[in-house]
């Protein structure tokens, strides 16, 4: 009988995504498990989830934090500058966090969940195994006292901290109680980008040996594998099933001070999850969306963008340079309509409706756009490659549908320039009102780059119009609004200042 472990790894912060995953893997493909690990931050997780917790509801707890709220200087300490026992303590967690998310130790140790929880004996140079019925909120904290930035807890006269340096997911304890699928839900990066600065070394060094580890026990399970399908032992005796459902998540893993950012990595983890399910073959059916408060805030602005295009195919069947075919001047003039910023900030597509007009004479003059879309910021293949997306429905002078597909590229290896990289909109004129998933096969009329001039982009800031109940809730939206723009610039543009944005 196949025995299935749910192994919970650390990634401090970025466990939010995980949470999401938790939400599709517990409630919409409705499996269960027959253990469960955690790891460093993997263990808040864990924690709910022993004490009875839904995917959803471990989902939301994320969605909800204020993440201020478990931030506490250890000021007794800073004035030792670099003797001190470590730059924050964990009684936000203690006295706000925990209780928010409704941690009860005496229902945890009760669950009937075979679940373990990692420390590291600093005292007994070893790692220590803790499983449900012996868990408390010492141990608990213990289990995520990253050195440096928490300090370490003493338990019984032992010394106690993270156990992220020897391990991020204990796949050893996974198979060493039998199970035979291992389902790892990863969120440490595995990007291997190098970046300078103590702050970025620091996570670099966790990174090294989390994904250190990881690497070594899928290769030793790798190795298991083969040797048994030659027909010899293997070392574990029975086949290991991996599977790894890993994501790079736009989060820092100790430094943020926005709750949206928390709801973005959570909604990322579901939208993941259920495409990653869907590749799995692993059925699922989706819940009700996240229940958010009615939500009457909306936010307007203007865009003007202007240039040319070529008519033809992007590649000429018969080889005419495009200097000398068909061009023609084009605009774009847009309204933005973002009804219902929560949703579009937390939403993974950040989509909004467009309004407005194509104007080209070649085309038929001033054409009204039937409708359109505009999403902002959206992963293209990273989370350092972004684009904002649009998309509009409108019809020639005698009717004919036509389709303007464009995209601004905004990424971090980008030699133009974050002026460039937002103001140039890679555009396409297509026949007949095509979708995303129809364009690879759609017929190219015209294609060129329009952009926002700069006196264009200082009148589009004049523009903006937000609404809301109260005059302090429409300062709010602005300020989240700019907030998110700001951050996904800084995402890409900054992360040799601090890896992802604290906004």
């Amino acid at each position: 009988m196949t025995r299935r472990s749910l192994i919970l790894a650390g990634g401090g912060l970025k466990v939010a995504y995980q949470a999401g995953v938790l939400q599709v893997l517990l409630d919409e493909a409705e499996l269960t498990f027959d253990h469960t690990d955690g790891a460093s931050g993997g263990v808040f997780n864990l924690a709910m989830y022993c004490q009875g917790m839904s995917g959803r509801e471990i989902a939301d707890n994320w969605r909800k934090l204020s993440p201020l709220k478990g931030v506490t200087p250890n000021w007794r300490e800073l004035p030792k500058g670099p003797y001190a026992r470590s730059l924050f303590t964990l009684d936000g967690y203690r006295r706000r966090v925990f209780p928010e998310w409704g941690l009860d130790w005496a229902r945890i140790r009760a669950t009937d969940q075979e679940a373990t929880f990692n420390l590291y004996n600093f005292s007994a140079n070893e790692l220590e195994v803790v499983t449900a019925d012996g868990m408390d909120e010492e141990r608990f904290c213990a289990g995520v006292a990253l050195p440096m930035w928490f300090p370490p807890v003493v338990i019984d006269g032992q010394t106690y901290i993270d156990p992220v340096y020897l391990t991020d997911g204990n796949v050893e304890e996974a198979i060493r109680r039998g199970c035979d699928e291992l389902w790892i839900v990863w969120t440490v990066s595995r990007r291997h980008r190098w970046r300078d600065g103590f702050i970025a070394n620091y996570f670099h060094i966790i990174e090294t040996t989390a994904n250190g580890q990881l690497q070594h026990w899928l290769r030793r399970i790798e190795a298991n594998n083969a040797a048994i399908r030659r027909g010899d032992e293997g070392e574990f005796g029975r086949p290991i099933e991996v599977r790894l459902l890993e994501g790079e998540v736009p989060l820092n893993y100790l430094i943020n001070f926005s709750r949206d950012r928390f709801a973005q990595a959570v909604e990322l983890g579901v939208q993941r999850a259920r495409s990653w399910c869907t590749e799995q073959g692993i059925p699922w059916k989706p819940g009700a969306p996240p229940g958010r408060p009615d939500d009457r805030t909306r936010l307007r602005f203007t865009e003007r963008m202007v240039g040319r295009v070529v008519f033809g195919e992007d590649e000429d069947p018969q080889g005419t340079p495009p200097e000398v075919r068909p061009a023609a001047d084009l605009a774009l003039h847009v309204t933005v309509d973002i009804q219902g910023v929560d949703r579009f900030l937390v939403d993974p597509a950040h989509e909004a409706a467009l309004r407005g007009e194509v104007v080209c004479q070649e085309l038929g003059g001033r054409l009204p756009i039937d409708r359109g879309t505009f999403q902002l910021f959206v992963e293209h293949d990273d989370p350092q490659h972004l684009r904002m997306l649009y998309r509009v429905f409108f019809a020639d002078r005698a009717g004919h549908p036509l389709t303007l597909s464009g995209y601004k590229d905004v990424r971090e290896d980008s030699r133009k320039g974050v002026w460039k990289d937002t103001s140039v909109l890679h555009t396409r004129v297509l026949r007949g009102h095509v979708h995303a998933d129809e364009e690879s096969e759609a017929e190219t009329v015209a294609s060129g780059t329009i952009r926002i001039r700069p006196s264009d982009f200082l009148k589009q800031l004049t523009t903006f119009r937000v609404e809301a109940p109260t005059l302090p809730g429409r300062v709010t939206t602005l300020g989240r609004f700019g907030q998110f723009f700001a951050g996904k610039l800084w995402d890409v543009y900054a992360q040799n200042v601090l890896p992802w944005s604290p906004l």
